[in-house]
């Protein structure tokens, strides 16, 4: 079991996590970060490599790279605007960056995105946050939820694909005129991609509606998610570490609840959305159906 010291070292590098997360614009060199650590600007790389696997640097690229290519993908964002966001003076220098990143242009990757070099590329970022710790666990509550229509775009396949089918489920919802301010989004996790074979993954992206669902290209049908009695917790931060908040519920509070789980996958409710909010801001709400 680690030591209260190595848990109030670990703590420091968390705080810097968080600042980097809610300064993207601002000044994140090594030496601004070891302050927020509190650690000697001479040792703070070093340390940094040590816990994390990867330079400060690489981090920092790499979380304001996130946000971009998430800009690209599923927003309308000019190239421009966007290079200028991430900190470029222009589109040709963000272009050549973006483009020795990810072997594709930024039009490019907007056009017809490689998730599987986009996977690859953030799969150090990804292991880096899984178990960053939150500065107050979040609550959890039993709450009682009515049964809500939806239209559901059902994905199968590899987890890492998952941003494509996102795509096809934004332009249907934008030529259907369901906005995520007036119409809930929702994902159903049928099953955990660690687990499972990635031939055999299976989530449902998901978005509140009580209109009638015509037959369409997209694939999307009508579906519900059944009321009842649901245990939630509320996420704050990365999609990174909601398996770690999913298995408090499953691990921390199930065991000692007495409570019986429903016959339903757990799901989520997407209440605030990286990239429209920064991705320490996105707000994510977990239900886990309960029996009774």
């Amino acid at each position: 079991m680690p030591t209260a010291a190595a848990h109030r070292y670990r703590a420091r590098f968390d705080r810097v996590l968080r600042h980097i997360e809610r300064n993207l614009d601002g000044d994140l060199s090594a030496e601004a970060l070891s302050g927020v650590a509190a650690f000697s600007k001479h040792h703070f790389h070093r340390q940094f490599a040590a816990l994390f696997g990867l330079g400060v640097h690489r981090y920092v690229q790499l979380v304001r790279f996130k946000r971009a290519s998430q800009r690209l993908a599923f927003r309308d964002d000019p190239i421009l605007t966007i290079a200028l966001d991430s900190g470029y003076d222009g589109p040709e220098a963000f272009s050549r960056a973006f483009k020795n990143r990810f072997g594709q242009s930024p039009s490019a990757f907007r056009a017809q995105p490689d998730w599987a070099a986009w996977h690859a590329v953030y799969r150090p970022l990804s292991v880096t946050r899984r178990f960053s710790m939150p500065d107050t666990p979040p609550p959890i509550a039993i709450v009682s939820v009515p049964d809500i229509p939806v239209a559901v775009l059902e994905h199968r396949g590899d987890p890492a694909l998952i941003g494509e089918s996102v795509r096809r489920f934004i332009a249907w919802r934008k030529a259907m005129g369901l906005p995520p301010r007036l119409h809930a989004t929702y994902n159903i996790l049928h099953n955990d991609p660690e687990q499972t074979p990635p031939e055999d993954y299976r989530l449902d992206l998901c978005v509140a509606t009580d209109h009638a669902v015509e037959l369409n290209e997209a694939g999307i049908r009508a579906g519900r998610i059944p009321g009842g009695r649901c245990v939630t917790l509320r996420h704050i931060g990365s999609d990174d570490g909601l398996r770690v908040a999913l298995l408090r519920l499953y691990h921390d509070w199930l065991p000692d609840s007495g409570e019986e789980l429903r016959d339903f996958p757990p799901y989520l409710q997407r209440v605030r959305f990286f990239p429209d909010v920064p991705e320490h801001e996105a707000v994510t709400d977990i239900f886990l159906p309960l029996a009774g």
